[in-house]
């Protein structure tokens, strides 16, 4: 397993500047107070041991982080003010607020923190030098600290000044969330025990192509479920009557089948489906072979005899890439296959003879849906970033690390 050197090959640090950046663009809604208030914490839990153990070692710790998308001008809708809280709950520390991320100002109160404190700098997106990885709007930033961590994978994929600006000017490190999704990663991926096994689900094929192009010269089986899969069946003469369906990609999906034919992937495409005549909750629906889909009739869902022979085929895997759902989990009954499948990748997972890796919000949402999220080895918060790993891309943020020469590694 590659070592990735993290915060605690960074050295002494008490006392020391250290600018750490998170993903803190959280759910958030409005109360009937009118204010901003967090719906949904996962990213905040996940950099708070990070936040936690630089505090631990007397490092004053500068949280820089984007919200949404103000393009470049100072959006009070979109501060990071009502976060510091939240922030503060989930590491069991003081949290102070400053409402600017540059600047003699910000520059002066980090001076006066005192060792272990933390201080939440204001959204970095209200400057549109952010985004453009400005080298000046970087150094501007590399003056806060005396070191950089980024802990936030899920911007990983964006060559912006806060993941790849700033570390080229000061010496950096990965966080701990950061290094434990690499490492993750690697060995559903890079490095993986075989037989590999991709499930790739969702709506449309035209939104992951490069995914299903790559994973067929990497993988031993690529299960396709959810639209996409329609998309398959048609190019192979398969009726898919009203269904969701990308039929000016056939020829396309034609390619992926025979390029996965060349490299010894066996792609597993439904033989029974569940139709129905609406997409509403509880509509009136049946489970047919792919070839008796009628005229009106839309596949909803793999059907439980497919989903029964994707089960069985895990039980051979050794390790599991999970991205998108199999069918319209979100109203039942065309849950039950991802479901049936997420069930048993658990149950795979505790025993032991199985390595699962999972992201992207659809595919956490089924997950959670099913109830074994937490029996997967490891789940992934990141969208972008995980689908272009998943392409086979090298993310910005994590090779400009490995360029820092503060640690090596093969990924």
């Amino acid at each position: 397993m590659t070592k990735f050197k993290n915060i605690k090959n960074l050295g002494a640090l008490a006392g020391k500047r250290v600018l750490l950046r998170a993903d803190l663009n959280v759910p958030m809604k409005v109360n009937e107070d009118g204010e901003r208030v967090v719906t949904d914490d996962t990213r905040i839990l996940s950099v708070a041991p990070t936040i936690k153990a630089l505090s631990e070692k007397g490092a004053r710790v500068i949280v820089l982080s984007h919200f949404g998308r103000p393009q470049g001008q100072r959006d009070m809708s979109l501060s990071l003010e009502p976060l510091g809280q939240p922030l503060a709950n989930a590491t069991k520390l003081p949290v102070s607020y400053i409402d600017d991320c540059i600047g003699d100002e910000v520059v002066e109160v980090i001076d006066a923190l005192e060792d272990g404190a933390v201080l939440l700098l204001e959204n970095v997106r209200f400057y549109k030098e952010e985004t453009r990885n400005d080298p000046e709007f970087s150094a501007a930033l590399a003056r806060n600290a005396d070191f950089f961590v980024n802990d936030a994978f899920s911007c990983c994929h964006r060559a912006h000044a806060s993941t790849v600006g700033v570390a080229e000017i000061l010496p950096s490190a990965a966080g701990l969330a950061l290094e434990k999704e690499l490492v993750a990663l690697e060995s559903a991926l890079g490095n993986p025990a075989h037989p590999l096994a991709a499930l790739v689900g969702g709506a449309k094929v035209s939104t992951k192509l490069d995914v299903l192009t790559h994973l067929v010269e990497k993988v031993d089986h690529l299960i396709i479920g959810g639209g996409m899969a329609n998309t398959f069946l048609a190019a192979q003469g398969v009726d898919v009557g009203a269904s969701l369906c990308e039929h000016d990609l056939a020829e396309t999906a034609k390619k992926i089948m025979n390029n996965a034919a060349a490299n010894d992937c066996v792609i597993h495409l439904p033989t029974d489906v569940v139709v129905a005549k609406e997409f509403a909750a509880n509509a009136e629906n049946r489970t047919i072979s792919v070839n008796d889909v009628a005229e009106d009739e839309m596949i909803l869902d793999v059907g439980p005899e497919s989903a029964a022979n994707v089960s069985a085929e895990l039980e051979n895997c050794k390790t599991l890439i999970w991205n998108g759902p199999m069918g319209a989990f979100e109203i039942e009954p065309f849950d039950a296959a991802t479901v049936t499948v997420a069930k048993k990748a658990g149950e795979l997972t505790e025993k032991g003879t199985l390595v699962s890796v999972a992201g992207g919000g659809d595919t956490v949402a089924a997950l959670n849906h099913a109830g074994v999220a937490a029996q997967f080895s490891h789940i992934s918060t990141a969208g972008g970033a995980f689908l272009e790993w998943m392409e086979g891309k090298r993310l910005p943020g994590v090779e400009v690390l490995l360029a820092d020469h503060l640690f090596k590694s093969t990924y």
